[in-house]
């Protein structure tokens, strides 16, 4: 398997990814969320939740994927290593959490449908979001994603414009960083076709009918989607699936087959070909993502509530000036 020592997240990250990134931070409302109020909010009960409720992969746990996943940290080199989970549940599914904790979750489902290598597809993706300190803005999005319809009520609409843009914004940033990813799980497996395949998996894989399933076909499929850009309605009609403008919710994930066609063509880039032969940016202490300024100690607990309790003066206020 590949390695890559102290790989830097920048030398592999989607530019799409950067930019929606850094609009995301630009956006009005992004300050409000604070890293230790995801911390303290997010991270530690979930991992609590996963200590109590899942299994913990580990030498004698789970061995086989233990060794794999293993595998794919040395091939990254992502620091600090995470924590393996198994949880019971059918959905073909597996994310990352925590940023002083990371975890990765992989469902039961997903294991029982996909190929040893296939799953270490996956392990490779979600190390991918670690490696690229995805996880923090995820909680984060997460968070806002709750309370937006709250605070836009008390601010008489004005804060809920706000809020939505935010929400748009977390949503665009992380479709891109998707796309980070599957260049992670390319670097780990080095065949493009391999990550493909996982896709299509994940899309609509059947156990039952495996056999019928054909790659090739995807492909194809993948060019088919795109080629739905020249009628320009078509692309109206994408924007509003990705957005929630139909009947469903927002997406987090782009479609299968537009991940593909953006895999495909990293795959015969010079860029990649670079990261292979060891030409590429190292930064062994850069696998997170900055959200704010850092303290410690008791200093951190003590900032933690005087912001709650500033957003409590201000929710009353408003309370006041509303009766």
């Amino acid at each position: 398997m590949p390695e890559y020592p102290g790989i830097s997240r920048d030398a592999f990250r989607h530019p799409l990814d950067q930019q929606a990134e850094a609009a995301l931070r630009a956006f009005p409302g992004f300050d409000i969320v604070a890293r230790k109020f995801v911390e303290f909010m997010y991270e530690r009960p979930q991992y609590v939740s996963l200590m109590g409720n899942s299994v913990q992969v580990g030498p004698q746990q789970y061995s086989t994927l233990y060794r794999m996943f293993r595998e794919c940290v040395q091939s990254l080199d992502v620091r600090p290593t995470p924590t393996l989970f198994v949880t019971q549940n059918p959905m073909v599914n597996a994310y990352a959490i925590g940023e002083e904790q990371p975890c990765i979750v992989m469902h039961t489902g997903l294991l029982d449908l996909l190929s040893d290598d296939e799953i270490r597809t996956v392990m490779a993706h979600e190390l991918g979001h670690v490696k690229c300190g995805h996880t923090t803005l995820t909680q984060m999005a997460i968070w806002a994603m709750t309370t937006a319809s709250v605070i836009g009520e008390l601010t008489f609409g004005i804060g809920n414009m706000i809020s939505t843009g935010l929400i748009y914004a977390f949503y665009e940033w992380r479709r891109m960083a998707e796309l980070s990813c599957d260049r992670a799980a390319l670097l780990v497996t080095d065949d493009w076709r391999l990550v493909g395949n996982t896709m299509m998996r994940v899309a609509g894989g059947s156990d039952r009918f495996a056999h019928e399933l054909n790659f090739a076909a995807f492909e194809k499929q993948a060019d088919d989607y795109r080629n739905l850009d020249e009628d320009g309605l078509s692309q109206v009609y994408k924007f509003l699936l990705y957005n929630g403008g139909g009947s469903g919710p927002m997406l987090s994930h782009p479609f299968p087959v537009d991940r593909l066609s953006y895999l495909k063509s990293w795959a015969v880039s010079e860029e990649y070909a670079r990261i292979k032969a060891g030409n590429y940016g190292r930064s062994p202490t850069d696998n997170t993502v900055d959200v704010g300024p850092s303290t410690s100690g008791s200093s951190e607990v003590d900032r933690l509530r005087q912001e709650l309790a500033d957003l409590q003066s201000e929710l009353d206020r408003l309370r006041r000036s509303d009766s």
